[in-house]
């Protein structure tokens, strides 16, 4: 990883078409701009985590008894008690 110092208003060039820009330092947060082609996707990284997860999770097969239950909104499965008891 390539760490640099920028202050306010000052920029990095990534190849020949990014640029990012620090536009405002605050206590607690860096506000930046960012100039790219239109084909570049530009996403926060924890909204593309959160989509791989989904993803992820999705590609899990349930058994068949378990969707129907969680789609009709059937109560979870509790432990049987013996009548004797």
């Amino acid at each position: 990883m390539l760490v640099i110092s920028r202050k306010a208003d000052e920029g990095i060039l990534i190849g020949d078409g990014i640029k990012i820009t620090i536009s405002e330092i605050t206590k607690d947060k860096v506000k930046i701009g960012i100039i790219a082609p239109p084909d570049v996707k530009i996403i926060r990284e924890e909204l593309h985590n959160t989509k791989e997860f989904n993803i992820s999770a999705a590609s899990i097969r349930l058994p068949a008894d378990l969707v129907s239950r969680i789609v009709s909104g059937t109560p979870e499965i509790t432990e049987r008690s013996d009548s004797n008891g």
